[in-house]
């Protein structure tokens, strides 16, 4: 008869190490997307990108087009963790945080991108949406990810 210690060590050791390698995995990628990102905003900063559902007065447009970009995250298992005991007492889920943060950047600077390849001068009315992907393995309970979808009116302006 196996030892009881030897037993619980055999089945915690894994799920640390899980735990472990996907903070690990998580922390660089995370770090890695966001300096992509930075590099991205500060080639697109010249692009205006605007909420108001009117352009200003003074902007002579000659073509609109409706531009958009949208991107689909998946939770890791490290994040999916801390937000697990995050809700046995409430509060803020700082660990999905950054992962929203990064998906709505990415979204807004694909927006840009196409509007940039379609040589507009600046995009308005600015809306962004959201959506959970159900985990099919749960039979829609529980988030496999979320998409955030960023669309918006790219104008041209005369010259």
């Amino acid at each position: 008869m196996e030892d009881p210690l030897v037993q619980i060590g055999a089945q915690i050791i894994p799920f640390f190490l899980l735990m472990l390698m996907g903070f690990i995995v998580g922390t660089t990628i995370e770090s890695n997307h966001y300096r992509e990102i930075r590099k991205r905003e500060a080639q697109t900063r010249h692009l205006p990108t605007i909420s108001f559902r009117r352009p200003p007065p003074s902007w002579q447009i000659t073509s609109t087009a409706l531009v958009h970009g949208n991107t689909v995250v998946s939770i890791d298992y490290f994040k999916r963790f801390l937000a697990g005991l995050r809700a046995i007492t409430g509060g803020r889920i700082t660990s999905y945080e950054s992962l929203l943060d990064r998906a709505r950047r990415e979204a807004l600077l694909r927006m840009k991108a196409s509007a940039i390849e379609n040589g507009f001068d600046a995009i308005v009315n600015v809306r962004l949406e959201t959506a959970r992907l159900a985990n099919s393995s749960r039979n829609g309970q529980g988030t496999a990810g979320v998409e955030i979808f960023a669309f918006g009116t790219a104008v041209k302006l005369a010259s």
